[in-house]
């Protein structure tokens, strides 16, 4: 029988821009065993015994039709529906002591003279009734515990949040005679812990309950158990539990007492769809209300923007030297400066170098690690005075070098390395491997361990392209080296120019390269292309260069020929 019952009773969360006063709930609840088991029994044997006339059909059929053995009803947000034992105690007006009870008291009254009330077994507790945190224990954690009949007991949280709406309600300001140094309590208590370490939350609840009593002893406060709870809060969130059966089988509650009596329910949405028209026309509200606050967020912000002069290119740099690892020694420090192309600028109050501080290496896996973390700021500018369709903007360089310092303040080169300015704008992650020339001989080896010092460059732009260089090879034959370690960047890098502006805004034809600042992005791949281009075109000249004459000669008449 466990199959044919849902056992997932946790609550869903469900997101709504519609009023919470538009939700409808149906529920129905089913008694299946004891009295009707034994009335559908007892018709079927009826039905089987009439023709004999052994038995009269109209005494047992009245009987069976006075039990109240199913009920089904549409439930409201905040719709207060009166239990038979609410019915009673209103009905007394000495018993009504607050204002609330005052009107629960007029509308049971408005319900007799009428002789209309809907519901039998079905009942809310709303919000603000006093039953809503007093609940019994049993009964709020009935249904997590429908196939089984152990009882488990509620947590701490579970205690203080079934009381969060009577705390709130009586929230006491704070006395401005307690000094501001006594609001901290450095020695709390256990106590004191338990009851401040809870969140409370501002959401308006509700709980459809169910009388379950014996046909003929409803209104007993013991049989009354929690059929759903209905939760939100003023963002459109949603909280039902257990959720909507949808296509799954009914819940199933089990009673306490001797018999035991099990009862079924199901929970349905039946919350009425909106109309076409109402749904256009609350789009329309809400775009307009997006399209207002973005106006709005405008005039806050405004329109005088910094613009950097026509053709000329702004790029900001916030990098940090994040570590350094795979080196000799410990206690590790790096010197590093920038340096600027043609047709580069910077501000004059701008430092193009900078050291980091001296760090320590600890064991990481297999290798000694420097985290620095150090951080820096760069801006430069750049300008072309010529501008030609085949002008290519080179990019500024970082050079660095690290260095190790030992206790007697001595100092040795541990590797060398350089870091190009991305041409993309965003976040970049580099490392960049090093490596330090290396003199043969032990003697050099010796110096390097005993008194420090190691053969350095003169021109740390040697890492890679000397900016003196004016040749077209530069040879490093006998120059011998020793691979280091690596430094690892974080950049975050920006591009500012007028061009963005003017492509986004105008979108007309293509532009010359240099007015077409928005595209550096995509010059790198365009210059490894042209290089590439440029390499294949030199050798197909030195391929035809390296021909006999005849087969030229024969090669191109055979083409002609080809193309008559």
């Amino acid at each position: 029988m466990g199959d044919c019952w849902n056992t997932d009773t946790g609550e869903a969360v469900f997101r709504s821009r519609d009023a919470i006063k538009n939700l409808k709930i149906k529920v129905r609840i089913e008694r299946v065993t004891s009295t009707a088991a034994l009335s559908q029994h007892l018709q079927q044997q009826v039905l089987s015994q009439q023709d004999r006339g052994a038995i009269e059909l109209e005494t047992l059929t009245s009987q069976v039709q006075t039990d109240d053995n199913e009920e089904e009803l549409v439930v409201g947000w905040q719709e207060k529906l009166f239990s038979q034992y609410e019915m009673e105690l209103f009905q007394n007006e000495a018993a009504c002591q607050t204002p609330l009870d005052r009107q629960y008291h007029a509308e049971v009254k408005a319900l007799n003279r009428a002789k209309g009330r809907q519901n039998n077994r079905i009942f809310t507790y709303t919000d603000h009734d006093r039953y809503t945190n007093c609940l019994p224990l049993h009964q709020l954690h009935q249904p997590t515990d429908l196939l089984t009949t152990t009882k488990s007991g509620p947590t701490f949280l579970a205690e203080r949040m079934a009381s969060v709406r009577n705390r709130r309600q009586d929230r006491r300001t704070i006395d401005c005679s307690i000094p501001k140094s006594k609001i901290i309590n450095w020695d709390p208590t256990e106590e004191f812990v338990k009851s401040s370490h809870v969140v409370t939350s501002s959401m308006q609840a509700m709980h459809i309950m169910g009388d379950l009593s014996p046909p003929g002893r409803l209104g007993q406060k013991e049989n009354e158990y929690l059929l759903v709870t209905i939760k939100t809060d003023g963002c459109g969130t949603i909280i039902v539990k257990p959720d909507f059966n949808k296509d799954k089988e009914p819940y199933r509650i089990v009673t306490d007492g001797e018999k035991r009596e099990v009862w079924r329910f199901t929970l349905e949405n039946v919350s009425p769809a909106m109309q076409p028209e109402e749904k256009e026309r609350e789009q329309n509200m809400y775009k307009d209300l997006y399209v207002r606050h973005k106006d709005y967020l405008n005039s806050l912000v405004g329109q005088d923007f910094e613009m950097p002069p026509a053709g000329v290119l702004r790029y900001l740099m916030n990098g940090e030297i994040v570590s350094a690892k795979g080196f000799e020694y410990d206690n590790l420090y790096i010197h590093f400066f920038m340096e600027l192309p043609n047709n580069w600028s910077s501000l004059s109050f701008q430092s193009l170098s900078g050291v980091t501080q001296t760090c320590r290496t600890r064991t990481l896996g297999k290798e000694n690690v420097a985290f620095f973390s150090y951080p820096f700021s760069f801006e430069a500018f750049y300008m072309c005075e010529k501008e030609s369709e085949e002008s290519i903007p080179q990019w500024p360089v970082i050079y660095f070098k690290v260095l190790s310092l030992d206790s007697w303040q001595r100092y040795r080169t541990e590797g060398y390395g350089y870091l190009l300015f991305p041409a993309m704008p965003g976040k970049h992650t580099i490392t960049c491997h090093t490596w330090r020339p290396l003199q043969t001989g032990t003697v050099s080896s010796l110096r390097r361990f005993f008194i420090g010092g190691s053969p350095e460059l003169e021109d740390l732009s040697y890492v890679r392209i000397p900016g003196t260089f004016k040749g077209e090879r530069l040879s490093r034959f006998g120059f011998c080296t020793e691979t280091t370690g690596s430094v690892t960047f974080n950049l975050h890098c920006i591009q500012h120019a007028r061009a963005f502006v003017d492509a986004a805004m105008l979108k007309k034809r293509r532009q010359k390269v240099f007015d077409q600042l928005g595209g550096f992005s995509q010059q790198g791949a365009v210059c490894t292309i042209l290089e590439a281009f440029q390499r294949a075109r030199r050798k197909m000249q030195d391929a035809r260069e390296s021909l006999p004459r005849d087969l030229i000669s024969s090669t191109s008449q055979l083409q002609m020929e080809s193309s008559a």
